[in-house]
C-alpha cells in the first residue's frame, strides 16, 4: 500500500520539473493524478512517461476558463480533491529599471493569479483532511538581483498559506509552502543565456551550502511528505528544499 493510496492528486504545471517528478512520485504511491500544462506536445510526453494513473489536461492557470474546464473534468472523473499542489509558475530576469509590464503582467498573472484561483475553484471538491501544497522559492525570503518581480510573487504565495490557514479554520484542510532553492530543472536551465547553461548553472551551485544544485526528485520526496498523513498536524507552514541556500 502506498502512501498515496486511493488519493486523488491534482497537479499544475505537471509537465515538467518538480510537477513532473512529484506526478510520477504520488501515482508510484497509489494515487490518481491529474496534470496540466500550457503546452499540449510536452504534456503528452510527460504523460507518456508517467504511464497509467495519470490525467493530462491542457491549461493556462491564468486562464479562468481553463481552470473550470481542469476542475470539471475532475469532478466528472473522480468527484473530489485530496490533494491539490499548485505548482505552475515562471519567471524571468529584469533588473529595476528595465523591468516590462508584460512580463510583470504574465508572472503575477502566473504566480499569483494562477496561484489563487487554482485554489480557489479546486476548494469545493476538497475532502476533509485534504492537503493544498503551493510552491514558493527561497527567492520569497532572500533578496535576488534581477528577479524582484519573481521574488515578489513567491512572497504573496507565503502569504496566501499563512491567510488560507486561518480561511480554512475548521474545515480540515491543510495548506503549506514548498520552497525549493536551486533546482536542475527545465525552467531554471530557460533563464540562461544560450551557451552558457552550465556556467549559469554552476553559479547557483556554489552558492548552496550542500555544493550542488537539487534534483526535482528531492523535491518531489518532500511533496509526498505534505501531501500525505504524515504531515497531519502541518498548516501555514513553509518547508524549504533548498540545499541550506536560505537558511545561513
Amino acid at each position: 500500500m502506498g502512501r498515496l493510496q486511493g488519493k486523488v492528486a491534482v497537479i499544475t504545471g505537471g509537465n515538467s520539473g518538480i510537477g513532473l517528478a512529484t506526478a510520477k512520485r504520488f501515482v508510484a504511491e497509489g494515487a490518481e493524478v491529474f496534470i496540466t500544462g500550457r503546452r499540449q506536445e510536452e504534456l503528452d510526453r510527460a504523460a507518456e512517461s508517467i504511464g497509467a494513473g495519470v490525467t493530462a489536461i491542457q491549461g493556462d492557470v491564468s486562464r479562468l476558463e481553463d481552470l473550470d474546464r481542469l476542475f470539471d473534468v475532475v469532478r466528472e472523473t473522480s468527484g473530489r480533491i485530496d490533494v491539490l499542489f499548485a505548482n505552475a509558475g515562471l519567471g524571468s530576469f529584469e533588473p529595476l529599471g528595465a523591468i516590462e509590464e508584460a512580463s510583470f503582467d504574465l508572472t503575477f498573472g502566473v504566480n499569483v493569479k494562477g496561484t489563487l484561483f487554482t485554489v480557489q475553484k479546486a476548494l469545493p471538491l476538497m475532502s476533509t483532511g485534504g492537503s493544498i501544497i503551493l510552491t514558493g522559492s527561497t527567492t520569497g525570503s532572500t533578496g535576488t538581483p534581477t528577479f524582484s518581480v519573481y521574488s515578489a510573487t513567491k512572497a504573496a504565495i507565503r502569504n496566501f498559506a499563512r491567510s488560507w490557514a486561518l480561511d480554512l479554520k475548521g474545515t480540515g484542510i491543510r495548506v503549506n509552502v514548498l520552497s525549493p532553492g536551486p533546482t536542475e530543472t527545465p525552467g531554471l536551465k530557460g533563464l540562461a543565456k544560450p551557451g552558457g547553461e552550465d556556467a549559469f548553472l554552476q553559479g547557483f551551485a556554489t552558492e548552496v551550502p550542500l555544493g550542488r544544485l537539487g534534483h526535482p526528485e528531492e523535491t518531489a520526496a518532500v511533496a509526498l511528505f505534505l501531501a500525505s498523513d504524515d504531515s497531519s498536524f502541518m498548516t501555514g507552514s513553509e518547508v524549504f528544499v533548498d540545499g541550506g541556500s536560505a537558511q545561513v
